[in-house]
């Protein structure tokens, strides 16, 4: 048996309007190919007006790091996808230079660097954040990231700061 139903379809007038979208990202590799996407899904969700939140974590400390951020690697050995025999990619010099031929690559598409990119996301409004265990694990503090973090904080303080948000992991 079906009940009727009572009251009308919402119409375009009468719908509630859709909740506002939030992206939170955690970043937790520091490879120049393991770091980059998560910075253009972060720019891309900036250009949609999309709040955003980057939680740079583990590995991922390194594109926040004042020292490391402009020297990240590509990671070859294990990785299928790498076009090279895997008996290559752990020959010494073999990730900086894949990391050389991916930091060409990308001039010639005009992208910017990691350390531009933050940049730019920082002042778009991204949300950049260390996460304050990988910060000690890594006998790292505050003076050793970019200009643009907006703080070390803990998991929990990324989750209450990102109530209700899409969560991707890379």
């Amino acid at each position: 048996m079906f009940l009727p139903l009572t009251g009308s379809a919402p119409t375009p007038d009468t719908a509630a309007a859709p909740a506002p979208r939030t992206v939170a990202i955690i970043c937790s590799k520091g490879g120049l190919d393991e770091v980059y996407p998560a910075l253009i899904l972060a720019t891309g969700a900036r250009q949609a007006g999309i709040p955003c939140f980057i939680f740079f974590t583990f590995w991922g400390l390194d594109a926040i790091t004042e020292s490391k951020v402009d020297h990240l690697h590509v990671n070859l050995a294990g990785n299928p996808a790498i076009p090279l025999p895997t008996v290559l990619t752990g020959l010494p010099g073999m990730e900086n230079l894949a990391a050389v031929m991916m930091q060409k690559r990308m001039a010639d598409l005009d992208l910017p660097g990691a350390r531009e990119t933050l940049r730019m996301l920082h002042d778009l409004g991204t949300k950049l954040y260390a996460c304050e265990l990988a910060m000690k694990m890594f006998s790292r503090t505050e003076k050793d990231l970019i200009e643009g973090v907006d703080g070390v904080i803990t998991v929990g303080d990324f989750y209450d700061m990102t109530p209700g948000a899409q969560i991707i992991f890379t």
